[in-house]
């Protein structure tokens, strides 16, 4: 295990419009505000969005299950952004649920907002993490 301490500097109250595309906002103010280290919670309604289920098998590298949502959802979860050479890369877990079905996973692609969405980021001072590809599991882990 290897860690950093750090500590709250700014925070960023964000709310999506209906169709914006999420992970590309919170990209585009991370990059706008030089945010470098984060972490985020989001909450509202989502239309899109593809997740990860889970690797089909337990090995390296894992070879992910993708899951579309397809239809309007509601969502709640939390996310960290770090950045990736000259980019903010941000990765949110979350719940996604609809009438009596909900899933849970890590959005990767295809993100659009319902009617509202919110984020709350608070930025994290004193930390110089980021992310960098692994060669073993072929993902962009972070490195501290």
């Amino acid at each position: 295990m290897k860690y950093q301490i750090g500590k709250p500097g700014r925070v960023v109250v964000m709310r999506f419009e209906d169709r914006d595309d999420v992970i590309a906002n919170l990209v585009h103010i991370a990059k706008k505000e030089d945010i470098r280290a984060a972490v985020f919670y989001l909450v509202g309604g989502m239309r899109e969005g593809s997740i990860v289920v889970g690797p089909e098998k337990d090995e390296f590298p894992p070879t992910p299950v993708w899951n579309k949502l397809g239809e309007v959802h509601e969502v709640v979860g939390f996310g960290t952004i770090f950045w990736q050479d000259d980019e903010p890369k941000v990765h949110f877990h979350g719940a996604f649920g609809k009438k009596d079905m909900v899933k849970v996973g890590c959005l990767r692609a295809d993100a659009e907002t319902f009617l509202v969405l919110e984020a709350v980021i608070t930025e994290i001072e004193g930390v110089t993490a980021k992310r960098v590809l692994d060669p073993l599991s072929g993902m962009v882990l972070l490195k501290l």
